[in-house]
């Protein structure tokens, strides 16, 4: 075989794959090997990150009305954080009690060292704020759709508030241990404190004022160091057991003393077990209960962080049906909808492989050729989730998009160089001189691979606008236009 026919770099590629004929074949099966294994193993979402790199700021001011948590609250740490390299937006939220604000970088910004110089300028902000404000808080980082799975918890037996405690104590605490969870936001009334109603008669009455109370039910509450006895040969470090959390023996502690006895805070105030005022409430099924959404950490495994936490779930449920508790364990699942999303490309491609199959055996009446076509699709689709892996993309409602609708081009290419070879090969077999087929293949390839490469750029080019997009419809529909133009530029290389 000559290798004076063409030049350049496709040339170069089509000598090489009629010569190491062999050796292309066995690349072709490792490569579609690799990309089922990488295709199994692959990270899943539901839709691409469409939200700026964000942090978001809580500020708990409890007793403040919106008004000063604005101006007290709020302001200040805007302030702070507004002179922040690389901020694009600032908004917040003051309510009774909270202060939210949500500061927006550049696109493409490290979101871990914008939180670092966000954390900085809060350390000094939280020096500023009013007395019984508490210090500002960043939320865990989440991607924009974060939510894993939404349990619930309902009961027959139980009051509300003792199921909110055993929705805080015993189910958060343990699906904020599976691997890949960033928080689990818990809606549903009745939180359980231990409060104290104090009745102002008796604070007249005994000539007391309420920062007694105050400072009593912190001391009978509270945990305090009682430091330590140093002897000559050793340091013995004293420890204290005065706290108390139960009703009956918070009454029992004493306030002040007077010449006809003690004050005990049962004898100035009402002390129980009661729900906090509600801010929220959560029905399931029409019953009112507890509502868990779990949120992922960020770049995590959506499909895999569902599956861990289903699993802890599904472990703590015999417990809670020993207590009356009904576990509801799928009240939304974004896991399905990554399956469904997934089982629609199978199908699209399985059935776009047997409709290329038909079509070319009709018009080729060849399986030889039709087969090599056929490959077109795997390899061209496999390479492109591969280089999406590569480049940090997850699998997702728009990039599993972009693949189905280049279904129908990846196999375009090799559909004309196989029939110009096809073609080529017959007429070759009725000349009185016929040529070695090595050459033949190489001449009919190197004939049509001008206006396959023309032709996939033209194509390419559809796409090109779809990458440009800007705000959040680019951050949406670029994955899609990248992976479609992976696909088709995946299948140029298969075809040449």
């Amino acid at each position: 075989m000559t290798t004076d026919s063409g030049s350049g770099p496709q040339a170069a590629l089509i000598r090489f794959a009629i010569r190491f004929r062999f050796v292309v074949i066995a690349c072709s099966f490792l490569l579609i090997a690799y990309g089922i294994y990488a295709l199994s193993s692959a990270q899943y979402d539901v839709f691409p990150e469409f939200a700026p790199p964000l942090v978001v700021i809580q500020t708990e001011a409890a007793g403040l009305t919106p008004e000063q948590v604005e101006i007290l609250v709020t302001r200040p740490i805007e302030t702070e954080i507004n002179g922040l390299p690389g901020v694009q937006s600032l908004r917040s939220s003051s309510i009774q009690g909270l202060s939210v604000v949500s500061v927006g970088f550049a696109a493409g910004s490290n979101i871990y060292l914008n939180r670092q110089l966000v954390a900085e300028r809060l350390a000094r902000v939280g020096q500023d704020l009013p007395l019984g404000v508490r210090e500002p808080t960043i939320t865990p980082l989440t991607s924009s759709a974060s939510t894993v799975l939404i349990i619930g918890l309902t009961s027959k037996t139980k009051s509300l508030m003792e199921l909110r405690a055993v929705a805080d104590w015993t189910v958060q605490r343990r699906i904020l241990a599976v691997p890949g969870v960033a928080k689990v936001t818990v809606f549903g009334s009745d939180v359980r404190s231990l409060q104290i109603q104090i009745r102002p008669e008796q604070l007249i009455r005994f000539d007391l004022s309420f920062d007694d109370v105050r400072q009593a039910a912190a001391n009978a509450t509270g945990i305090r160091g009682a430091g330590f006895v140093e002897t000559v040969n050793q340091r013995i470090v004293l420890h204290t057991r005065g706290e108390s959390f139960d009703p009956d023996d918070v009454a029992r502690t004493v306030v002040a003393s007077t010449g006809q006895g003690v004050v005990t805070l049962g004898d100035l105030a009402d002390i129980s077990f009661a729900p906090k005022p509600s801010i929220g409430a959560a029905s399931i099924m029409g019953e009112p209960g507890i509502m868990m959404m779990v949120g992922q950490q960020y770049g995590s495994n959506t499909s895999d962080v569902g599956a861990r936490v289903e699993a802890a779930v599904a472990q703590l449920a015999p417990g809670l049906a020993a207590q009356g508790i009904t576990l509801h364990a799928d009240l939304f699942r974004p896991a399905n909808f990554i399956t469904v999303a997934t089982g629609a490309v199978e199908f699209a491609l399985l059935l776009g492989g047997v409709l290329v199959v038909i079509i070319l055996f009709i018009f080729l009446f060849d399986w030889r050729t039709s087969a090599i076509s056929c490959v077109a699709i795997p390899l061209s689709l496999l390479t492109a989730v591969l280089a999406l892996q590569a480049l940090g993309i997850t699998l997702n409602a728009m990039t599993l998009g972009g693949l189905a609708i280049a279904i129908g081009e990846v196999v375009d290419d090799a559909v004309i160089g196989i029939e110009n070879v096809v073609r080529r090969l017959r007429d070759n077999q009725q000349s009185e001189q016929p040529k070695g087929v090595a050459r033949v293949v190489l001449d009919a390839c190197l004939e049509v691979r001008g206006a396959v490469v023309y032709a996939t750029f033209a194509v390419l080019l559809v796409f090109v606008p779809v990458l440009t997009l800007s705000g959040i419809a680019g951050r949406l529909f670029a994955p899609l236009g990248m992976a479609y133009i992976l696909a088709v530029i995946a299948s140029l290389a298969v075809a040449l």
